[in-house]
């Protein structure tokens, strides 16, 4: 059997449509526990910023419901939901508004590649919202939690 370009685009069209068979994509279970926000304008940073990743209110595209994309955007948004997720919040757990600020004061949240491509531009955070995000969070969540380690800074 010889391999021609039409056997090889018809094996690679075969598995990609055999890949979108296999169930991984972002679930959105109810909210419980939002915190008490200091300021709308905190929540709304927050929300354009951080929900569709540390939040049960990720908004999803037509493009990230494909598999393999849907497979990595499922890991990102589990894994940020796991290191912080604002529908889950609880008085005195997790990483605390301080590590949250650290994050979006350094730059390193949201992350570059969120808003590649003019994708989510709404989160194109300048200086003045990256300070305000980071000094809401702080008021909101507290200046507390956890170093990494997992040992409680509070005390």
């Amino acid at each position: 059997m010889k391999i021609t370009p039409l056997r090889v685009v018809i094996a690679v069209v075969a598995v990609f449509g055999l890949i979108q068979l296999i169930p991984n994509r972002v679930s959105n279970p109810p909210a419980r526990h939002e915190p008490p926000w200091d300021s709308p304008q905190t929540l709304a940073l927050a929300k354009v910023a951080c929900f569709d990743c540390h939040s049960n209110q990720t908004r999803s595209y037509w493009y990230e419901k494909v598999a393999p994309v849907s497979w990595w955007i499922k890991n990102h948004v589990d894994d940020g939901r796991a290191r912080l997720n604002f529908d889950e919040w609880q008085p005195g757990k997790g990483a605390g508004g301080g590590r949250a600020a650290r994050t979006v004061e350094r730059g390193s949240m949201p992350p570059s590649f969120y808003t590649w491509l003019g994708r989510h531009s709404d989160a194109k955070l300048t200086p003045q919202q990256r300070q305000q995000l980071a000094q809401g969070l702080e008021a909101t969540l507290g200046p507390g939690g956890f170093d990494e380690g997992g040992r409680d800074r509070r005390g």
